[in-house]
């Protein structure tokens, strides 16, 4: 499938309806409002491509660029094509998604996460900070440095509540992955989330709840056995 096809067969599968929820949770335009059951069936067609996956994400349309993220060779993905991405991903799901899963699985997703987390645009650093979430739950822990990792806990601790909306959502998020995935660390996570208490996110009016880090990194620790990893992070 081209581009041509791809956007001819989301605009025929868009909804409304759809499209008003995810407008609500942070989606912007230009999308048609697809849901990602019918991004799957192209992505089971496609498997992995590189190029296409770089041009629908060009397109700048939000249903394509999530589709890219499906659909990318993530080793292949560059430092610059990367941040290309981030600068682009304007959207909820592309910064705190797409973006994360690609960077994840590529050469440069530490390295680049650590730099996005102190930019100054909101959704550079949630797409950071979601990267972040991503490497601990996915990489092995000998392949992770903890040391670093501790040091990006304590910073959390000190500037969580006074951080911007959505980078106090992907901070908890953090908190949570770090607590549940790098046994390690399990202990501090818990300890900080309990200092940290109740984070505030505003959710536009939407039924989507903050998670409390320490119920949710006890209730996903029980389903797991110690040093299990996600497969892979895309969904």
């Amino acid at each position: 499938m081209n581009v041509a096809e791809i956007m001819t067969y989301l605009q025929a599968n868009g909804s409304q309806s759809i499209k008003n929820i995810l407008l609500k949770h942070g989606v912007k335009e230009p999308f048609f409002g697809v849901k990602v059951e019918y991004l799957k069936t192209i992505q089971k067609k496609v498997k992995k491509d590189h190029q296409l996956a770089k041009n629908l994400y060009a397109t700048g349309n939000t249903d394509a660029m999530y589709l890219a993220g499906l659909i990318a060779d993530d080793a292949k993905m560059t430092r610059a094509d990367l941040q290309t991405w981030v600068n682009e991903a304007v959207s909820n799901n592309i910064s705190e998604y797409t973006v994360p899963w690609v960077a994840t699985e590529s050469q440069y997703g530490f390295e680049l996460a650590l730099e996005w987390i102190n930019d100054s645009r909101e959704y550079v650093a949630a797409a950071g900070w979601s990267t972040l979430s991503n490497i601990v739950s996915f990489k092995p822990d000998n392949e992770l440095d903890l040391g670093v990792l501790r040091d990006l806990l304590n910073r959390v601790e000190q500037t969580i509540h006074s951080s911007p909306n959505r980078v106090r959502s992907t901070m908890n998020g953090f908190i949570i992955c770090l607590g549940t995935y790098v046994d390690a660390l399990t202990n501090e996570a818990i300890a900080t989330a309990h200092k940290i208490g109740t984070v505030l996110v505003d959710k536009n009016g939407t039924a989507c709840k903050v998670p409390v880090a320490v119920d949710y990194i006890e209730k996903s620790r029980a389903k797991r056995k110690p040093g299990m990893k996600k497969k892979t992070v895309k969904c």
